[in-house]
This record gives structure tokens, sequence and C-alpha cells, in this order.
């Protein structure tokens, strides 16, 4: 591997170099042209001949291998381990500019780990292949494995702790993200963006906001991990297809320009980082960007089959809210998705979850399936509830048909607000016919505001469509709870059509609507309070809700006992 490629495997922990270390060429048997471990790493190893370092690093046993040295010139405001005891994250204040910049420390090579590292990348690069035994087990461990057998054929015996440092870099380089692979592991970390080749990478932190790191890329290893990005996501990007959206293993979201073609200061990237386990309402609630009230609203109003549309800006929180209320559709309801890019997440068994398809390339004859032609297709498969990640084009007037056909369908659109989401739909690509409108239940405008020095997602109103006045045409809206951000409280109205609706469907009387909504609220309450906030717990007290009610009552000092 060129010197300039193990520079980048090291990243951004400064090179420790140990001087009186010769090169791993003059150390190991052959020289730079023998490969003895084409042999050893094609053989099979017999039971009991395992290497014993196939385990993973134990930072108890083992001690640190990064220390959290801070340069000159910064003031530390935070620090916390993303993997414990290797990458070490410090948040610091730098003096000079006054900015916060978010500082990644990993393992320090000394030079003959530097030389060692090189060889072994080369050498597993060109033999690492999987038998078919090595199919089932951990990539890491027969990683580990392998750099086990090499070294042993090299006929170096290393100390553990250096051993976890090439280690880490390895299975950083080969199974991980290369130097954002620490990036991609941070769970405060929101969003990942390389403007360009030599520019910091820029993140958006959970809690320290828009925030710069010292991590850059010289051009050729930034076009090569686009691609890697891209390939891992199975999409293709070249010169001549310099653009591709795609989702990540991982379920991030990924947008990738490659070269100069596009963007003038070389390849960029964005990851749109996604919670392996999706929000809930329970932890909506805590969050407060929905209060109790509103929460219990929309669990009775999905209950009871109303459309709904959450409406807003870039990171306002739509999907998010769309997927977190969604686990208040009935468990055996049947629930077709259609999405660009993987988001939603159900606990539900009977759902179909469809994402779009490009032209594929290479493929003769194959043709780009998109979000129209998905919903044509999941109209023929009768769903109760059809889930629509965004609409912005010509799928939206099938999306309404669908309303005003009897299906219940959520759906998120970028709109300031009401009236700029009416307009939006009336309007070209989308092009929803206003009487249509009137089958559209119910528009959450969700923002990213402002609570001190914090950027906070709150439900700003919640609107019902109550219809068209025939008489003006004007499309006649219902508003039903408002936010106040002076005392970041929400309001009830006092008046809601769905639940006029509901209660006359239902022949229920205010009273019994009453005791409905109040019930619903001691569960959330109790979820909240017992700390029930991942969303396969508070999917299935909901679900026993559903079906026995008296035994989620009955339980409700200790919901914990529903789920164990």
């Amino acid at each position: 591997m060129p010197d300039e490629a193990v520079r980048e495997m090291q990243g951004s922990g400064a090179t420790g170099r140990v001087e009186g270390h010769g090169s791993i060429v003059d150390a190991a048997a052959g020289g730079a042209n023998h490969h003895p471990q084409r042999r050893i790493l094609n053989r099979i190893l017999r039971p009991g001949e395992e290497k014993r370092r196939t385990d993973e690093y134990n930072p108890a046993k083992f001690g640190p291998l990064t220390e959290g040295v801070i340069p000159p010139g910064y003031r530390e405001i935070d620090r916390y381990w993303v993997t414990e005891g290797i990458a070490l994250v410090v948040i610091a204040r730098n003096l000079e500019t006054k900015q916060t910049e978010y500082l990644l420390f990993e393992p320090v090579l000394s030079e003959f780990e530097y030389e060692l590292l090189e060889r072994l990348y080369a050498d597993l690069r060109d033999v690492l292949i999987l038998e078919d035994r090595d199919l089932v087990t951990d990539r890491r461990v027969v990683l580990a494995k392998r750099v086990e057998n090499l070294l042993a054929e090299y006929g170096i015996t290393l100390p553990d702790d250096s051993f976890y440092r090439l280690r880490y870099y390895l299975e950083r380089n080969f199974i991980g993200w290369s130097r954002i692979d620490a990036l991609m592991k941070d769970p405060r970390i929101e969003d990942i963006s390389c403007n360009g080749a030599n520019i910091p990478i820029f993140l958006y932190h959970r809690k320290h906001q828009n925030i710069k790191t010292h991590i850059s890329f010289n051009e050729p290893a930034l076009n090569s991990l686009a691609i890697k990005l891209a390939q891992r996501s199975g999409k293709h990007v070249s010169i001549g297809s310099p653009l591709v959206d795609a989702t990540l293993p991982d379920g991030s979201r990924l947008q990738v320009a490659l070269g100069r073609e596009v963007t003038s200061r070389g390849t960029s990237f964005t990851i749109r980082k996604f919670r392996e386990s999706p929000f809930t309402p329970v932890e909506l609630m805590e969050t407060n960007t929905f209060d109790i009230d509103q929460l219990v609203y929309f669990w009775l109003a999905i209950e009871n089959n109303k459309s709904l549309l959450f409406v807003g800006g870039t990171a306002s929180g739509k999907t998010t809210s769309l997927n977190a209320v969604a686990l208040f559709i009935p468990p055996l309801s049947k629930i077709v998705s259609i999405e660009d890019t993987r988001e939603i997440t159900l606990y539900h068994e009977n759902w179909v979850a469809t994402v779009t398809r490009e032209m594929p390339a290479g493929a003769p004859g194959a043709t780009p399936i998109g979000m129209f032609e998905l919903l044509k297709a999941a109209m023929r498969q009768r769903p109760e509830y059809i889930l629509v990640g965004e609409v912005r084009g010509s799928e939206a007037q099938t999306l309404f048909q669908a309303m005003n056909t009897g299906h219940t369908t959520f759906s998120t659109m970028h709109a300031s607000d009401v009236d700029a989401a009416i307009h939006r739909l009336e309007s070209a690509p989308l092009n929803v016919p206003r009487n249509m409108l009137q089958a559209l239940d119910i528009i959450s405008v969700q923002a990213l505001t402002h609570r001190g020095g914090d950027r906070v997602r709150r439900c700003r109103e919640i609107v019902e469509i109550a219809g068209v006045d025939p008489n003006t045409g004007n499309v006649q809206v219902n508003t039903v709870f408002d936010y106040n951000p002076v005392t970041d409280t929400f309001s009830y109205t006092g008046r809601s059509r769905i639940f006029a609706a509901i209660m006359e469907y239902r022949g229920w009387g205010l009273k019994r609507l009453e005791e409905e909504l109040e019930t619903r609220r001691t569960i959330l309450r109790a979820m909240l309070d017992q700390g029930i906030r991942d969303y396969r717990s508070v999917a299935r007290i909901i679900q026993t809700w559903t079906i026995s009610p008296e035994t989620v009552l009955s339980s409700i000092d200790d919901l914990g006992e529903l789920i164990r």
C-alpha cells in the first residue's frame, strides 16, 4: 500500500514514529515480493489451532489504546468514547476562530507498526478470500485469524496493545468506512457532510449542532471513498452518472456527487444517519415534540382510519413523526409503504415495504420504477394503510385518489405551513384538484426551531381539513392544537371535527370520548414514567391494548411484565 494510503488509514491520529525499526520488508522472510501467506491463508485450521487474539479488544483488560490530548489553542468542552478505549471524541473550542470543533482521536502507530500495517494491508487485500465456513462467522473474527496467520508466517510476535492497534485500522478499512468509520458509529451525529477535496468534514451533532471536524480527504482518497459508499449501497456511480441517491446498509440516506462534473470543489457526499430503532411516541413526548394530548389525538384518529400529512422544512422531523405515530396502526392491518430510500420502520408483520428503482445500469430492457408505479401497484394489494415517504410529483394525484376511495394514507411533504402545503398540492407537478383535498383529514406542521441555544423539533400546529367552501371555493381548515413558543407548550383549541366524526360513527357521547382519551393518556404516561421507550416494547404494549385492553389496564403499574 502506498505511503499516502497508509496515512489515509491512520487518519486523524498523529503518527508517532519510533526510531530504530526497519521496514517490514526487512523483518519478514522473503522480501516484499514474497507471499508465503497465500499457502497459510488458504489452509483449513484444525480444531484447537485458532489463534488466541480473535476476541474483541477489552479496554478493561488491555487499557485504552488512544489518548485524547488536545492541541494548544483549544479549550475542551466535552469528551466521550465512540468505541471504548479506541476511538475518542473531544468537543473543543478553537480559541483563535471561537468555533467549536469535533476532534477525533484514534490509536497512534509507531514506525514499526506503520510499516507492518502497510505490509498486512497489501497482503490481506491480495488473498483475503472467504471460505465456506467463514460465511457464517463474524467477519472481524475471520480478519483477526488471517492477521494472526500472517504474523506467524512473518515470524513476528506482537504485544497485545500493538496487535489491537493494527487490528483496529484493518477492521476500519476492510469492514468499516475508512476514516469516517467512527463518525458513522457515533450515535450523537445526525448528518455527515463532505463538501469537496481537502475541505474539512462538517457534522450536525445532536448536542452541539453544526460543527467542523479536522478530517479531510485528498482528491484520490475522496473519490475512492465515494465509490465505496455507492457500491456498498448497491448503486453505480461514475463520471458519466455522477449523482447517486441511495440507502446505506445501516439505513442511513446517502447522496453523492462524484468528481468535478457537477461540483466544482470536487467529490461531495452527505450522509443522513438514522437510529437503528426509530423514535416512539413516548420519546417524542419526552423531547416535547408533541405533548400527550396530541399523541392521544393521533392514536384515536389512526385507529379510526383518518389520513395524515406531515409538512415542514428540511430536518424538521416529518418522517420521524410519521414513523412514530404509525405505531398506533392496529396490529393486523395490512400496510404498504412506498419510499425513494428506506426510512420507515414498523413493528407490524402484515407490512409490504417497497422502494423505487432507478434505471438499472447495464440492463437492457429494464425500466425504472417510480413512486407512481409503486402506488398504483399498492392499490391492487387491498391495503388498509398506505404510507408514502414523501410526495413530490404525479404520485400525489394517485395518493389523493386512494384517500377518496377509502384508503387511509400517511405521507410527508416539504412546506412551511398549511397554506403553503395546500398551494403546493394544487400546483405543478403535484396538480391535485381542490375538491380531492377534502379527503385529507389532518395536517401536522413540524418545525426545527430554537429554544435558547438549542435547536429543537416542535409541532407548530395540527390542523383538520373541514372541506371546501361552496361559495368561495376556499379550503376550510380547523386548528386543533397550537404551539406557544414563549412557554414551549401546546394548547387544545376545544374543537375537533375528527372527534365529532368518531363519536358519531361509534355512537359515543362526550363522556365516553373523554374516557377513551383519558385511558390512552394513562397508558402513554405509564410508559414514560416506567422508562419504556424503545419501539419494540412500545409497539407491543399498544398492540396488546388494541387486542385486549383489559390486559394492559390490569398491568398499568408494571407494563414491563407485558414485554418480558
